[in-house]
């Protein structure tokens, strides 16, 4: 099943000031606050900043879908014509993330929380 993008990832150049700008905008404080990643949860989405595109190269916002079967979703739209960019990875907690490209070559991500 697909619950819809609920993260969506930015690259920045300077965390502190982008975590100073998304606090305005979000209206709220982190709910994660490291040297590596800040994240914001407002509204039922996760906003999250990347210094420098992170080990994922981000080079743009990314929309991550949340899945209950990260293995079937990709197989689903490799199917369709998409391209893995990155295979499932446990990023902590058994939180599961993979990345693909469209036809057009955008970025997609998917979550399967445990």
């Amino acid at each position: 099943m697909n619950h819809g993008i609920k993260t969506v990832l930015h690259p920045v150049a300077d965390l502190g000031k982008a975590k100073a700008v998304y606090a305005a905008l979000l209206e709220t404080q982190p709910s994660a606050d490291s040297e590596w990643y800040v994240g914001f949860d407002v509204a039922g989405q996760h906003i999250g900043l990347v210094p420098g595109g992170g080990p994922q190269g981000l080079t743009g916002p990314t929309a991550y879908w949340h899945v209950d079967d990260i293995e079937a979703k990709l197989a689903e739209v490799t199917a369709a014509g998409a391209t893995v960019k990155d295979q499932p990875n446990d990023v902590g907690g058994g939180r599961l993330v993979a990345s693909f490209t469209d036809a057009d070559g955008n970025l997609l991500g998917l979550v399967q929380d445990k």
